[in-house]
């Protein structure tokens, strides 16, 4: 074991370093801030009498892992129904519709949590993983009366799409997760005008690739807030600089996004860098935003090399995160890599167990992936939806930009936490019906009611859409006879004119109780022809990812009425998010015609 002063010297000098793992503790104790920023000097000085430059170094610590990266010194610086029986009595509904829901959820939770079935790869060099995709079925309403999921604010699958696309490659069908497709762009639902953290806004029409069925929106907008009124950040970056990182579109790429981000910091907001190869480090204590020179020099000496430690890593941001905790602040941290951790805890088991751990004590994950051929989604995602927080796929500068600077309240600042939806559909009414997308996200019927459950987080002026496909008819005639239980529903179920219930649960960001809010949906569709240009769009986009799945519900269209309709509902686009999706389509288009 050496000192933090030898070890702060090795590092000025640009020795390639690699932290042994019994050094996590010493770096972890990092000063306080005011004392770091006034001590740095004095303490380079006496390193400097115990190891001049021109020294061998034959007196110096042996350092493990020659090849690890170069870090610079810091700058000086429930079988319950969920009153589900508006339609039904509980009898018809216990079995037959909560224990094949269950048994759907478990059987997708057990796949989620293990390495089983990696979807194909787009060459035998390729190492990117991507967990199988279950495509959401058609469920009789009658013995599968509702329908729970968590949101999702998640919007890497677009951009990571965007990139196989760009590089004349029609991505892996478990690559294309339909809601973050969707959730990608931003849509004019109107704002909470009450107190409430955001607004619930619904749209039933005819179904456009399936004309005998009917399509309904489900638009959620989270409260707008300015930049210059959002709490005090503490922001740990928690950075991948191993060998896996050299690549123009990794690390110097994530330098380039995390600049952007850093020109934003007020004087309130404090940032910290940790950083992980072989072993993980602190380069960088909390540093406010009124210095920002400090903070872009400390991303600018960074280098790649060495193995991927990312579970010290998490550990040790997570340490640095609490040690300087803004009570009424925001608490998050910032994990950058291409997700190929490969040294010390690194099974999704081990990891997620970490992160749901830590989430406890208020600070949430930020997760933004970096690089191609050897990216971990699959990892990735996990960690974001495990640790109350949200996950981004940086491709290009401007992408950075639009998660780090024109979102960045909803990147950073969490107004609802674990936000589930349930829907009852009125069998009278709904033959099926399908949830399109959200495979990854479904709950059991229980858990909508069970505030230990965890569900996805709600950023500020965000917008989230969940679309169902419904078949319209009566449930109650294709009901299987039970022995023990009556098929029965309640009269009302037939005399009214509800098609569902949409019924929401939340939590404020430091709160365990649950709120609800319910509305019910009357059976009222548009045309399709006279629906909001966001509606056609949103269609349009959810379509497309099952054309690039090769989805059996696909209906009538093909790419080119992908094309068609999202280019006649572009509207504003001040950022030309939507021109870009069109032009996207038209490559994906030419791609899929010549494969």
């Amino acid at each position: 074991m050496f000192s933090s002063r030898s070890f702060r010297y090795l590092t000025h000098l640009g020795l390639s370093v690699s932290l042994s793992l019994g050094l996590l503790a010493c770096a972890s104790t990092e000063k306080a801030p005011e004392e770091a920023e006034a001590n740095v000097q004095t303490e380079q000085q006496e390193l400097k009498a115990d190891y001049s430059v021109n020294d061998s170094l034959s007196n110096a610590p042996t350092l493990s892992k020659p090849n690890a990266p170069k870090i610079a010194p810091a700058p000086a610086t429930r079988q319950k129904l969920a009153g589900g029986e508006k339609y039904g009595n509980s009898a018809s509904q216990a079995v037959p519709g909560s224990a094949p829901r269950m048994e759907i959820a478990k059987e997708r939770d057990r796949r989620m949590m293990t390495d089983e079935e990696p979807s194909p790869h787009v060459n035998p060099g390729n190492t990117e993983d991507y967990d199988r995709i279950y495509e959401n079925p058609f469920l009789n309403s009658m013995s599968n009366p509702l329908s729970t999921f968590s949101i999702d604010v998640d919007t890497a699958s677009y951009s990571n799409t965007r990139r196989y696309i760009e590089s004349n490659q029609l991505p892996p069908a478990d690559a294309v997760r339909i809601e973050e497709l969707v959730n990608y762009f931003p849509y004019d639902y109107a704002a909470p005008k009450d107190n409430k953290p955001f607004a619930v806004h619904t749209d039933l029409s005819v179904c456009p690739w399936q004309p005998r069925h009917k399509l309904l929106r489900i638009g959620i907008k989270g409260k707008p807030v300015l930049t210059e009124n959002l709490p005090a950040n503490n922001l740990v970056f928690l950075l991948d600089v191993s060998g896996s990182m050299g690549a123009p579109n990794k690390l110097p790429l994530l330098k380039r996004s995390l600049k952007l981000l850093v020109d934003r910091m007020r004087p309130q907001d404090h940032t910290s860098i940790v950083v992980y190869a072989g072993a993980a480090g602190v380069v960088l204590p909390p540093t406010s935003g009124e210095r920002k020179d400090d903070i872009i020099a400390a991303l600018d000496k960074l280098e790649s090399g060495g193995s991927t430690a990312g579970g010290a890593g998490l550990a040790l941001a997570y340490q640095m995160a609490q040690k300087h905790f803004k009570a009424n602040g925001n608490n998050r941290i910032i994990l950058a890599t291409d997700g190929d951790f490969n040294v010390g805890p690194s099974s999704d088991s081990e990891l997620t167990r970490m992160v749901e751990d830590k989430r406890k004590a208020g600070v949430f994950l930020t997760v933004l992936g970096f690089g191609m051929g050897n990216y971990k989604d699959n990892k990735m995602e996990k960690l974001a939806d495990k640790g109350n927080g949200n996950y981004a796929y940086i491709d290009n500068l401007m992408e950075a930009r639009k998660v780090l600077v024109t979102e960045v309240g909803g990147t950073l600042l969490t107004l609802a936490k674990d936000v589930k939806l349930q829907l009852e559909f009125n069998p009278s009414r709904v033959a099926s019906y399908r949830l399109i997308g959200y495979e990854n996200r479904m709950l059991r019927t229980e858990d909508f009611d069970d505030d230990t459950k965890d569900a996805g987080e709600l950023g500020a002026g965000t917008t989230v859409t969940a679309l169902y496909e419904i078949v319209p008819g009566d449930a109650r005639a294709q009901a299987t006879p039970l022995k023990y239980q009556s098929s029965q529903t309640r009269p009302q179920s037939t005399d009214s004119d509800e098609l569902l219930t949409v019924k929401l649960r939340y939590k404020a960001p430091r709160e365990d109780k649950s709120q609800l809010i319910s509305r019910s949906v009357p059976d009222k569709a548009q045309a399709w022809e006279n629906v909001s240009q966001d509606f056609r769009f949103a269609a349009a986009v959810a379509n497309f990812g099952m054309q690039l799945r090769d989805s059996e519900h696909k209906g009538q269209w093909q790419m080119e009425d992908v094309i068609t309709q999202a280019r006649s509902a572009q509207g504003k686009d001040q950022e030309s998010y939507r021109r870009n999706f069109v032009e996207m389509a038209r490559k994906a288009q030419l791609l899929k015609q010549t494969e």
